[in-house]
Formats: C-alpha cells, sequence, structure tokens
C-alpha cells in the first residue's frame, strides 16, 4: 500500500520534471539540461516499464515514456544518437519492455542517420514478445521495421519469414507485405548488379587504351629503329646522340610503362628486343671508323 501511495507522488514530480525538459528543449534549446531533467525524472520512477494495477503506475509509464521520448530529441540534436539506444535501455532493461512510441521514435532516428543494424536485434525482440502482439501498435511497428531495417539490410528472408509467421495479419495483408519484399529483393539485385557492371567498366576501358597506346609506340619505334640501321654509320662521328637514344629508351622501359601491369609484359618484351635491335646498329663493329696509323 505504501508503494502505491508512493507512486502518484513521484508520477508528478516527474511530470514537472517532464515540463521542464520539454521547455529546455523547444524554448531554450539547452539540449544537455534537458537531457538531465529527463533522467532525473526516469529515475524518480525506478526502474522497470512502471505498469501495473492502479492509475498511479499507468500515469507513471506514460510519464516515463515522455520523458524517453524528450531525452531521445534531445540527444539528437547535439549529434550523440550513438548513444540514444543505451541510454534507453538504461531505464526499461530489455528491448521488450520499451513503449511502442520509444522503439518507433529508435528506428526512425537510426534509419535517418543510416545505421539501421542497430535497431536489427531489439526490434527482433520486441515484435517476437507474445505481450507485444496484443498492443493496437503492433501491426504498424511490424511494418516500420520491415521497410526502415530487414529490407534496407537485405534481410529478406527474414522479412518474409516475419511475415508469414505472424498471426495478426491477414491474408490480403501478407500478400501486400511480401509483394514489398519482392520488390525490394529486386531492386536490391539490380543496383548490385550495376554497381558490379561500374567496377568491371573501368578497368576494361583503362586496357583498351593502353593498349592503343603500345601499339601506335611500338610502331614509332620500329620506324625508329630502321632509319638507324640506315643511318648507323653517321653516328660514330657523334657520340652524345648514341647516349641520348640509349638514355630515350631507357626512360621508355622503366618510366613511361608500368611492369605491374599485364598489358604492358607484350610490350616491354618487344620494346627490349627493338632496344638491342638498335643498340646492335649503332655500336656494331662494322660501323665503327678504321684505325688509323
Amino acid at each position: 500500500s505504501e508503494s502505491l501511495a508512493w507512486a502518484p507522488v513521484s508520477a508528478q514530480a516527474a511530470s514537472l520534471l517532464l515540463e521542464e525538459a520539454a521547455d529546455l528543449l523547444v524554448l531554450h534549446r539547452d539540449f544537455a539540461a534537458a537531457v538531465e531533467k529527463c533522467e532525473a525524472g526516469c529515475d524518480s520512477l525506478g526502474p522497470g516499464p512502471g505498469t501495473g494495477p492502479g492509475p498511479g503506475p499507468e500515469s507513471s509509464a506514460e510519464v516515463k515514456c515522455s520523458l524517453c521520448v524528450v531525452g531521445i530529441q534531445a540527444l539528437a540534436e547535439m549529434n550523440r544518437w550513438r548513444e540514444v539506444l543505451s541510454w534507453v535501455l538504461q531505464y526499461y532493461h530489455v528491448p521488450e519492455h520499451l513503449p511502442p512510441k520509444v522503439l518507433e521514435l529508435c528506428i526512425l532516428l537510426y534509419s535517418k542517420v543510416r545505421e539501421p543494424q542497430v535497431m536489427l536485434e531489439v526490434g527482433s525482440s520486441w515484435l517476437r514478445d507474445q505481450s507485444n502482439k496484443s498492443l493496437p501498435e503492433y501491426c504498424s511497428l511490424l511494418e516500420l521495421y520491415l521497410l526502415h531495417v530487414l529490407l534496407p539490410l537485405g534481410r529478406f528472408e527474414g522479412a518474409e519469414e516475419l511475415v508469414r509467421g505472424c498471426d495478426v495479419f491477414d491474408s490480403e495483408q501478407q500478400l501486400a507485405f511480401l509483394g514489398t519484399i519482392c520488390e525490394s529483393r529486386c531492386q536490391w539485385t539490380q543496383r548490385e548488379e550495376m554497381h558490379s557492371a561500374a567496377e568491371e567498366q573501368p578497368d576494361a576501358t583503362t586496357e583498351t587504351v593502353l593498349g592503343a597506346l603500345s601499339q601506335k609506340l611500338l610502331t614509332m619505334l620500329t620506324l625508329l629503329c630502321r632509319a638507324l640501321r640506315s643511318m648507323s654509320s653517321h653516328f660514330y662521328l657523334l657520340p652524345y646522340k648514341k647516349m641520348l637514344l640509349a638514355t630515350f629508351l631507357l626512360y621508355l622501359v622503366v618510366v613511361r610503362l608500368d611492369p605491374a601491369s599485364p598489358t604492358s609484359l607484350p610490350f616491354i618484351y618487344k620494346l627490349v628486343q627493338l632496344f638491342r635491335q638498335a643498340w646492335a646498329a649503332v655500336f656494331s663493329p662494322i660501323h665503327r671508323p678504321p684505325i688509323q696509323d
């Protein structure tokens, strides 16, 4: 009897803290102070979901839920959304005891920041709980969980099992949800195929460009080699041109080519052969000047 008499007093004190927290959030934009007021209000109501017989505990559960809603909004405003789930669970302890409004807000928050995996286990535990299936918000929360958690994560098989195993849906609702899952699966597959094609296309384009450039450069070097053969008798008078030619060919092999590229391997082999032919044409003993006494 003493605890029942204490419950309305705690709920009344928590209601005052709720009003102060709401003013700090909306009017003063003091988010840190709003979180402190919410924590003080939840601590005054004690642990657990706060449900029980009589008007006192029922009112305390509603106040506690409202305090958590204000606290979630204040944490999100401070960009402390990563703390939201653990902050809420310290007052409800297990996911199954989360009020529908708090669970809905958490799902929407983590979906907005593109971290739906945070709510994967929490939402699944809440939806599997038998006592939650009798709540009027159950269907809407299941739909929210499907659209904002399971489908964005590609959990299509789990989504189908959840819909088929849900006895609160009639056949028409089940077909509608299964159709949504099938459509989302097709879109997911198309995105993966487009992503794979986009990754392969630059590699093929690069190989094509390298092949064309290599062929052009080989043609130019072949012509250069022929010219050297026909003009090699004049190069012994100008030794610096020989060194210039050797430096240029080495520059092409070492600097301008990537030996790790598969497309450059046959090109390097041909280039080395041309380099040897050019070297033989320029520095062959046949073209050296006769020794004069």
